[in-house]
């Protein structure tokens, strides 16, 4: 069984910065996938960032020019840097992987438990 454990929420004020982290463990072959989705109060999860096996990334149009996502292979963890905060990026930020689980290719698909950002003067 993968586990996705994230790190790194909290209270920020407008305009800071936090690092948010996504440590994957288990039986780890290899990641296709990983990527970040938020969630505020009264609204659907969205994606906010992804990154492919081959280093392609995506963002939400909202966080374009703010957040950054990366990798480490060897660690098993992705990266959400998140600057120039705004007080509409409040939200529960959760992980999401799509990982090689054994040598024949089978995959597993999975969340973490999700953490708190808050933006708040």
């Amino acid at each position: 069984q993968v586990q996705l454990v994230e790190s790194g929420g909290g209270l920020v004020q407008p305009g800071g910065s936090l690092r948010l982290s996504c440590a994957a463990s288990g039986s780890i072959c290899g990641i296709n996938l990983m990527d970040w989705y938020r969630q505020a109060p009264g609204e659907q999860r969205e994606l906010v960032a992804a990154i492919s096996t081959g280093g392609n990334t995506n963002y939400a149009d909202s966080v374009k020019g703010r957040f950054t996502i990366s990798r480490d292979n060897a660690k098993n963890t992705e990266y959400l840097q998140m600057n120039s905060l705004k007080t509409e990026d409040t939200a529960v930020y959760s992980c999401n992987g799509a990982f090689v689980i054994d040598t024949v290719g089978s995959t597993w698909h999975g969340w973490g438990q999700g953490t708190q950002v808050t933006v708040s003067s």
